[in-house]
């Protein structure tokens, strides 16, 4: 099987495409990336070298290229992860949600399509989305895969529009697809322009943590390695036409959840107490929505997956990853990050 996964040099795509290679020799993994500010090959290190895997750099924008890759291919399955993904950046540019993450992903659906009607054998189109999609949720209550769409930012509604597209294409032309919709991933590997990176960075470096608001908005988080191991699943064992919800059955606050980063962060760096003094409130951003939780009882019923930390567990292994590579964080946060950060948080 030959399978194209895009955006395998980012967070949550180097883990799957290093699971993928590791587990299934026999497939041919291709892994195209842009290299933007938030991929990094030495996410990949440790397959780079492998027979079974090619790395190829490029813009799944750039529609002739895309075409052009999939005839030269003839890929069996797409695993879609490429996309702009942080909610700050697409209110402050929104334009570029729309170029990869609508226009990208018609591309990649565009060339599926003619690859799959010449072969209808081992098809696959899989698109990873968020849980963003479905809005905000009140005090109560959780995300189901049957949820109506309300996304609130630019971030969400591009990938809400990628996902009715992916499903339009599956009803217009019988092409085969699945889609799953995630809480907040965290863990090894993440560019620190997200929270838990992010913090753990500063609080290394003695710099303010800035919480938006009050504090009290609510993320359901993942395990990054626990999702990877669910796309694996759903890859292999999801039914045609179907959505999963996979979340980490962990809601936490956000201050609750930086009070216990800072809690873990002094033990692990001998430190007395002195990080939650780095806190500060800052102004919270437009659109900014209340709570995200997920239901994760159809992928775990039907496929049997579960998550395998619980978030204490995963946040210590996490910030572990990052004391012991503090290298990689340094390579990541300078140029375009800096002045971005800056212009954010200033």
């Amino acid at each position: 099987m030959t399978i194209l996964i895009t955006g395998g040099a980012g967070f949550i795509g180097s883990h799957v495409v290093r699971l993928f290679v590791d587990k299934y020799p026999n497939y041919n993994i291709f892994n195209l990336d842009s290299l933007t500010y938030a991929g990094n090959l030495e996410n990949l290190k440790s397959v780079e070298n492998k027979s079974n895997y090619s790395f190829i750099k490029g813009d799944i924008t750039d529609n002739i290229f895309i075409n052009e890759l999939f005839e030269k291919y003839k890929f069996d399955a797409v695993i879609h992860l490429a996309a702009e993904s942080h909610v700050d950046r697409s209110i402050d540019d929104p334009l570029a949600f729309v170029k990869t993450n609508v226009i990208g992903t018609m591309n990649l659906l565009n060339a599926f399509k003619d690859c799959w009607k010449n072969n209808f054998k081992k098809k696959l189109f899989y698109h990873i989305s968020t849980d963003e999609v479905y809005g905000t949720l009140g005090k109560t209550g959780l995300f189901t895969e049957t949820t109506a769409y309300d996304p609130n930012s630019p971030y969400s509604a591009s990938k809400a529009s990628s996902d009715h597209f992916a499903r339009a294409y599956g009803e217009t032309y019988g092409m085969p697809y699945v889609i799953t919709n995630c809480s907040n991933n965290y863990g090894q590997n993440q560019f620190p322009e997200k929270l838990i990176p992010l913090f753990i960075n500063n609080i290394i470096n003695n710099k303010l943590l800035p919480v938006y608001g009050d504090g009290n908005y609510t993320r359901d988080w993942l395990y990054v390695k626990d999702h990877a191991i669910a796309i694996d699943l759903v890859f292999h064992k999801g039914k045609n036409a179907e959505t999963y919800n996979i979340g980490g059955f962990n809601e936490w606050k956000n201050i609750d959840l930086v009070k216990l980063l800072c809690r873990q962060m002094d033990e692990k760096l001998g430190r007395s107490g002195s990080s939650e003094k780095l806190i500060t409130y800052v102004k919270d951003r437009p659109g900014h929505d209340l709570r995200y939780a997920i239901d994760a009882s159809k992928i775990s019923k039907e496929l049997g997956w579960k998550p395998s930390v619980t978030f204490e567990e995963g946040l210590s292994l996490t910030i572990d990853w990052y004391l012991n590579n503090e290298d990689w964080l340094k390579n990541v946060t300078s140029g375009e990050y800096q002045r971005y950060y800056q212009k954010q948080y200033n």
